[in-house]
């Protein structure tokens, strides 16, 4: 009797449909296609389980003559030729396999790369500002020097603002300031002053040197108050 496909017996089901394919409805269908003589009756088909071995002896039965020597024969053949696509396969496989994790190191490297890029457009503009203000006093051109210790000032100027000192002038909101507030003050006089000799003495001439000097300046007092990283 066939097992009614219940949830608990769901599994047993399952094996018996198997056994029911595997023992007989496959040697029933070897029997019709190999069988050459057509008055040839057919053996009594399998209904119980059986043996490896007994289903084996019964596809031996059941061939036309010939068939199953032949196919006894031809197994080393077989054999040969499914190991052969075997390792074909398998060799197919692992290729695929090293070309997707090439893909995938290629991918984590692009999106490290987009990331580096992202976080480059976040850099704060007051950072931005400075990395210009560096690029112009290490160039060779003295109008990029005066540009440079100019836009520092204002920087300067500012970070003053930020801290809430007033004044009308930045020399000032820098009289107002509290050295134990303001460790780098007197640096950040020493660089104002170099400013405005630029801004106010006619035909001054400019050496790089003095240049990076003030610059070292105005990046300590910066780096003081973090107002660049």
């Amino acid at each position: 009797m066939t097992p009614e496909p219940t949830v608990g017996g769901t599994l047993s089901w399952g094996l018996w449909l198997l056994g029911e394919f595997a023992f007989k409805w496959v040697p029933g269908a070897v029997v019709s296609i190999t069988t050459s003589n057509p008055g040839m009756t057919p053996p009594t088909s399998i209904i119980a389980p059986v043996s490896a071995t007994q289903a084996v002896d019964y596809l031996q039965t059941a061939s036309a003559p010939g068939v199953y020597d032949t196919l006894f024969q031809e197994w080393s053949s077989f054999v040969v030729v499914s190991m052969l696509l075997t390792l074909g396969f398998s060799a197919l496989i692992i290729y695929c396999s090293v070309r997707m994790f090439q893909i995938r190191q290629l991918e984590r490297r692009q999106f490290a790369s987009l990331q580096q890029t992202i976080t480059a457009q976040d850099v704060p503009k007051t950072r931005l500002r400075w990395e210009h203000i560096l690029d112009e006093a290490n160039s060779g051109s003295e109008k990029s020097w005066r540009l440079a210790v100019l836009e520092a000032d204002i920087m300067l100027n500012e970070l003053l603002d930020s801290l809430g000192y007033k004044g009308e002038t930045m020399a000032d909101k820098m009289r107002s300031v509290e050295r134990g507030d303001f460790k780098s003050i007197d640096l950040a006089w020493e660089a104002h002053r170099f400013r405005n000799r630029i801004a106010h003495e006619a035909g001054i001439m400019l050496s790089q040197r003095e240049v990076r000097r003030a610059i070292d300046l105005y990046e300590r007092v910066f780096r003081e108050f973090q107002f660049i990283e």
